[in-house]
């Protein structure tokens, strides 16, 4: 009894002991899955701020990159031209290589001065002279030692500049009339005769082809706006106010700088090869827009192989492709551009793309950069490509087309080709700055690759840029126009302007003779008073440079 009251003790206690172990073994199981769960959410967590943490850095390194252009654009140099050493490393050899060099015996050192100013005689060789002769009086041209007449000996010359500040006159044309006095006594009619009087710019006003040219000039040209020469004059002693000079320009632009410019287009597009490119313009008062709205001021230049080279402005309220379309409505040929995607619908034309452009979005991305990450950087070697299209077209300057694009296709192409198989190839963030260069150049390739279908074409668009850019400079300083017709005026002065300079001549002047010539000549003259017409005068021509 006693045995088997203790095996049933015993097996109580086993039972009670195994199920001990079950529970035990069942909270072991609860509290291993329990830590596995909050091991799993704990790795979830930390892949979630690990994931938020890199985001995070590259939202850093995106705005270090914007904050590191916009601080170059607003304090750093404008020039995107590389050092000599980041294209040197392409013709290292070449470059240092000299064979008539010396042998390193001798040690030779130089130096560089600078010339002091004023003293080249080419300086001044342009310039009207005015001479000042400084003699002694009669009585003072004895000798103080003998009393005998004294003698020129020699002289010295010494030169000045002088400045002949601006005057404003007043011009009277006194027009005699003429009649018979026979007549008037015996005659049943008296014949009248009148002097002959040169045309009035504007009829009815004071204007005068000289002030008119000058107002223009002063605004289009060196960039015074209407309000600094009203007070210039008044300074002056003359009451001239803004509205009435811009009514003057207006006026004078409408009558007869207007079929100058229809004579600029017609030249303009017979060329083969142009340039194009647009800017914004604010126009404060315009039928059914708000004055903050934006308008555009449209540019159409002709290429480096024009003999007349023509830069014609164009303004539109609208960025519109339609307005290249009915510009150049009829014409064929090459159109050089920046990216902008309304010229690529262009009937008839080929657009050859900017190069410039594509470089300088590479180097704005190698300017994100810190100084130590740049060297052999993606965006280093996006421009290095660049660069090294940039140096062989350099080297080419001065052949002939033919010659041209036979260099290019050998040297160029090949080089273009890979630049363009990198870029195809590169993963690159696309909001980041290295994205947007490769994203550009990769878009524009069909109209990057144009530039090897003709010696003529050039690398970049920098033609246009450069006869836009005084449009750019005028609106920092007058900022807007006030009309749809003082914008249209604008435009055609701007065209005159600018394509005076661009055949050598002064613009002032040029207004002038102008001015003068067109109110007084036929349709038939007109031709010949255009910047490479034989009736324009020497004195509106720049002198040619010695140098």
């Amino acid at each position: 009894m006693n045995e088997a009251s203790a095996t049933g003790n015993l097996e109580e206690k086993c039972a009670l002991l195994t199920a001990e172990v079950l529970e035990l073994t069942t909270r072991m199981q609860a509290a291993a899955a329990e830590t596995e769960a909050l091991l799993k959410a704990k790795e979830t967590e930390i892949f979630d701020k690990t994931e938020k943490i890199s985001e995070l850095e590259t939202l850093i390194k995106w705005y270090e990159e914007r904050l590191k252009l916009n601080a170059r654009k607003l304090y750093g140099q404008s020039s995107e031209q590389s050092s000599g050493g980041q294209l040197g490393f392409f013709d290292e050899a070449e470059v240092t290589a000299d064979k008539k060099a010396p042998e390193p015996d001798i040690e030779e050192i130089t130096y560089k001065r600078k010339k002091r100013a004023g003293k080249r005689e080419e300086d001044f060789s342009a310039l009207p002279v005015e001479t000042v002769v400084h003699e002694l009086p009669q009585d003072k041209q004895t000798c103080p030692e003998c009393g005998e007449p004294l003698h020129v000996m020699g002289k010295e010359v010494r030169k000045e500049l002088t400045i002949v500040p601006a005057q404003v006159k007043v011009t009277e044309h006194v027009r005699y009339i003429y009649s018979c006095r026979n007549c008037e006594k015996t005659g049943i009619t008296v014949p009248v005769v009148k002097a002959s009087v040169p045309e009035p710019v504007i009829k009815g006003s004071a204007a005068s082809p000289s002030i008119v040219a000058h107002i223009m000039a002063q605004k289009y040209t060196v960039h015074t706006p209407l309000y600094r020469q009203e007070q210039e004059f008044q300074r002056q002693g003359l009451s001239l106010s803004r509205q009435t000079m811009a009514n003057w320009m207006i006026k004078a632009s409408g009558d007869w700088l207007e079929p100058v410019y229809g004579l600029f287009k017609k030249e303009l597009l017979s060329k083969e090869i142009l340039h194009a490119d647009e800017t914004k313009l604010q126009v404060l008062r315009e039928p059914g827009r708000k004055a903050s709205s934006e308008s555009y001021m449209w540019l159409y230049r002709t290429g480096g192989d024009a003999d007349k080279p023509v830069v014609l402005y164009d303004y539109q309220q609208t960025r519109s492709s339609a307005h290249p379309k009915r510009f150049l409505d009829g014409w064929k040929g090459y159109l050089h551009t920046d990216g902008y995607q309304g010229y690529h619908s262009l009937v008839n034309v080929a657009v050859a793309g900017c190069w410039a452009h594509a470089r300088r979005r590479f180097d704005e991305a190698l300017t994100g950069l810190k100084p130590e990450e740049r060297r052999g950087s993606k965006a280093q070697t996006g421009l290095d490509f660049c660069n090294r299209l940039f140096a062989l077209e350099e080297a080419f300057d001065g052949s002939e087309p033919d010659e041209r694009l036979k260099q290019r296709l050998l040297k160029s192409k090949p080089v273009a080709d890979e630049f363009f198989a990198w870029a195809e190839g590169l993963n690159a963030l696309p909001q980041s700055l290295l994205g947007k260069a490769v994203n550009y150049a990769v878009e524009q390739k069909p109209y990057l690759m144009n530039v090897f279908l003709d010696g003529r074409l050039e690398l970049s668009n920098n033609r246009a840029e450069r006869s836009i850019k005084p449009f750019v400079m005028g609106r920092k300083n007058w900022l807007f126009c006030n009309t749809e017709n003082g914008a249209r005026a604008s435009a055609v002065i701007y065209s005159v302007i600018e394509t005076a300079k661009e055949n050598g001549l002064k613009p002032f002047e040029y207004l002038k003779f102008l001015f003068e010539s067109i109110p007084n000549s036929t349709t038939s003259q007109l031709p010949g008073l255009l910047p490479w017409g034989a009736a324009v005068p020497q004195e509106c021509r720049l002198p040619k440079s010695k140098n």
